[in-house]
């Protein structure tokens, strides 16, 4: 009986509204249920407002039973523009870009430097993903080569000093699992084109479903995000690294990241993204799952 919530990123307001909402109450200084409890499939910090009342909400209810909490990209990320490389600099560059993307966060810690360091160790007690029962959930993608990889590389499904310090080596399996699973699959759009995301880069590379099987799409129909000028036209797979897809009879999974808009709704009868674009005035939303192999669209939630 699990409530899963999709990305928060700092919006601690709409985060305890959307609680009380599936009927969790603030008593003794963390939310808590009397029957359920909640998982967060990870991106509790950047962009908002509110990140240090965020991280306290979550961390407090994970610290009391009330919840569980996974890694998201954003902490992923926030690990290693922290650690320093042994040759000097930072395992993610401090790039503009990059300083742009943490920059809400590292603000609002501004001479609270002990206090954001905690965080930074409590991120890696954070598992990457979370199977139990008939339910599994991830930050951005669940395929079965990269968990199973995973179990036998992390510590209890989290990752370790050593271990994201070899995650960021380019072209290793461990590289290759953590940035598919905390990050997605992604195919080069064919020659010559290219989009603007929502943080005004261009990219050359899209966000692809993941549980569908890419020898029977289009690049447009691929794409998770709506971009124009994609063809409607077959996907040269060879440009694809696998053509693994989630099977359409395989347990429900629920994820995060890909800042969906419009009403929340399901993209397969086990595929649930909880991402709705809460930092871009969109919805905070979750699943309220009780066990069901079929998901069922009247159980999501959202404020």
């Amino acid at each position: 009986m699990f409530d899963l919530i999709g990305d928060i990123h700092g919006h601690a307001d709409k985060l305890e509204a959307l609680l009380q909402q599936l009927g969790y109450a603030n008593s003794n200084g963390f939310y808590q249920h009397a029957s359920r409890k909640a998982l967060f499939v990870g991106d509790y910090i950047d962009r908002g407002p509110k990140i240090r009342e965020t991280l306290k909400i979550v961390r407090q209810m994970v610290e009391h039973g009330t919840a569980i909490a996974l890694m998201g990209n954003h902490e992923y990320n926030a690990l290693c523009f922290h650690f320093q490389e042994t040759e000097g600099g930072h395992l993610r560059k401090h790039h503009i870009s990059n300083i742009i993307q943490h920059y809400e966060t590292l603000k609002q810690f501004q001479n609270r430097q002990d206090e954001y360091e905690d965080y930074l160790e409590w991120f890696k007690t954070l598992p990457l993903f979370y199977e139990k029962g008939s339910v599994r959930a991830v930050h951005a993608c669940w395929d079965d080569n990269n968990i199973d990889f995973l179990r036998t590389v992390l510590v209890n499904d989290r990752l370790t000093d050593s271990l994201i310090y070899e995650s960021v080596k380019k072209g290793t399996a461990l590289n290759d699992a953590i940035e598919q699973t905390l990050k997605g699959k992604e195919l080069r759009m064919p020659a010559g084109l290219f989009f603007t995301d929502k943080d005004g880069t261009e990219r050359t590379d899209i966000r692809i479903k993941w549980w569908e099987d890419p020898r029977n799409m289009t690049y447009k129909a691929i794409s998770v995000e709506t971009i124009a000028n994609l063809p409607d036209t077959g996907i040269n797979t060879s440009l694809l690294k696998d053509l693994n897809h989630y099977p359409t009879d395989a347990k429900p999974v629920f994820f995060g990241h890909y800042w969906l808009k419009g009403k929340p709704s399901l993209y397969q009868n086990n595929i649930c993204c909880l991402d709705y674009s809460v930092a871009k005035a969109g919805h905070l939303v979750a699943y309220r799952f009780d066990g069901e192999a079929k998901l069922d669209e009247a159980k999501l939630s959202f404020v």
